[in-house]
């Protein structure tokens, strides 16, 4: 729009200079005032042309900027895009190895409760085996094995260690390890008859399987 304003200017300019040398030749104005006028009349259309090639280069060069600029903004976007992803990967990768350290910990502990408890285990049995046989015993005597069961089962508490396996109970293999097996009219099919062994287990995991006899 500046541009053909500029344009239309500088060519009404020209036109004015032609009128006023044609004026000035029906009034008998000189030859030399005619040369004159008519420099300057094509001076003015110079310089028309060469403003207007001012103004077109310098629309062009500010288009070109224009153009320059967002392609740095595109380029700028995606460069930012490709950070952003990258930071969002190193995260989930952090929580991943975060969640994974977490799992290999509780592992490791629980693998070492377990080999521990292991080693305990006998001195369990054999005061389960002492309570049972010590029924005729001093009471006093029964009193103290007592005492030493409720302890040791306490501690087992403090670690998460729960024993399973009771005559009447489901059979189950994951749980239970069967050795023998009774007909019995009494009792369900699948069923505990016997208990030689209990199990123990933290959590989810068996420490021991549980030995028993089972029902046909």
């Amino acid at each position: 729009m500046v541009l053909l304003c500029i344009t239309a200017i500088m060519r009404a300019g020209a036109r004015l200079l032609r009128n006023c040398a044609l004026k000035s030749k029906g009034k008998g104005v000189t030859k030399m005032a005619d040369e004159e006028i008519k420099e300057q009349q094509e001076a003015a259309e110079a310089a028309a042309e060469e403003i207007t090639e001012e103004v077109t280069e310098t629309t062009e060069t500010k288009e070109t900027a224009v153009d320059e600029s967002a392609e740095k903004i595109k380029a700028l976007e995606a460069q930012l895009a490709a950070e952003k992803e990258k930071l969002l990967r190193t995260a989930a990768e952090y929580a991943n190895f975060r969640s994974r350290s977490e799992r290999e910990k509780l592992g490791i502990y629980s693998n070492a409760v377990s080999d521990t408890i292991k080693e305990l285990l006998p001195i369990a049995d054999s005061l389960d085996r002492a309570r049972e046989s010590s029924k005729d015993a001093p009471e006093e005597f029964r009193k103290g094995l007592e005492m030493i069961n409720n302890q040791l089962l306490k501690a087992f508490e403090k670690l998460n260690i729960t024993s399973f396996g009771e005559v009447g109970d489901v059979f189950d293999p994951e749980l239970h390890n069967a050795i023998s097996s009774v007909d019995n009219d009494e009792m369900d099919s699948d069923t505990i008859a016997m208990v030689y062994q209990k199990g123990y287990k933290t959590g989810d995991k068996i420490i021991r399987h549980c030995m028993v006899q089972t029902v046909n």
